[in-house]
């Protein structure tokens, strides 16, 4: 998700801050400003400036110590292409960092093209996992995860609560299973009349339409994460280097 395509109040945050860093404003090695202080210069909330120097921490322009604050690192080299891709994302971050509601938990007759991602019968049954993610205050984006019904028994996925560690953590430590790579694909749809009320999108907007199948060193998959984007609030971008 680029954070220049129509970007929610931490992303202007975050695009404000790197710019200071690369103007020298906030010279390599110097200490940002406190989070209060943040707070009080751009008129936002705590989790506003919360999520955006989690950003810069995760990119590597800022760096965190122990009882002493946050220091400015520089812009990194090909920021952009360390950022996980989408599926990444979303399996890797922990449920409670974010705000959102769960919209289905349990087990539903399985999506055609999910079932050929998870190897699946067709109109097989298999455990979602779907939630509404809200970032300041408007629904962003919506997130299901599709596994199989075994891989589902005696986990949490079933709770209604936002969990408080990531799906891969969730997986691994409760049926000890180990992902290894994940086979990402990207398409553009209308969305259908209930995603378009819940996202609160404009009429014939489309949505990107994320499918990420999580696989073992064999290939095999375990998990299918998919994301809906609304396609006028954000945009896909990747970066990396030429051999």
């Amino acid at each position: 998700m680029s954070l220049e395509s129509v970007p929610p109040k931490y992303a202007q945050l975050v695009q404000t801050l790197q710019r200071r860093i690369e103007a020298g404003d906030y010279p390599p090695g110097t200490l940002l400003p406190s989070e209060n202080q943040l707070i009080q210069e751009f008129g936002v909330s705590r989790p506003t400036v919360v999520a955006a120097l989690r950003v810069l921490r995760e990119q590597g322009w800022i760096e965190s110590q122990q009882g002493k604050g946050r220091f400015v690192r520089g812009r990194p080299a090909l920021a952009l292409a360390e950022q996980p891709r989408p599926g990444h994302a979303y399996l890797t971050n922990p449920e409670s960092g974010s705000a959102g509601e769960v919209l289905e938990a349990g087990a539903l007759a399985v999506p055609n093209r999910v079932a050929a991602l998870l190897d699946l019968p067709a109109k097989s049954r298999a455990f979602l996992r779907r939630r509404l993610v809200v970032r300041d205050g408007e629904p962003s984006e919506i997130v299901s995860f599709w596994l199989p019904l075994e891989l589902s028994e005696g986990t949490d996925l079933t709770s209604a609560d936002a969990l408080p560690d990531s799906i891969r953590d969730h997986l691994q430590a409760r049926k000890g299973v180990r992902f290894d790579h994940i086979v990402e694909q990207i398409t553009a749809r209308i969305p259908s009349a209930d995603e378009a009320k819940r996202l609160g999108m404009p009429k014939n907007t489309p949505v990107l339409d994320v499918y990420a199948a999580v696989r073992d060193a064999s290939g095999h998959p375990f998990v299918v994460v998919n994301v809906l984007l609304p396609a006028d609030r954000h945009e896909l971008e990747d970066a990396y280097p030429i051999g």
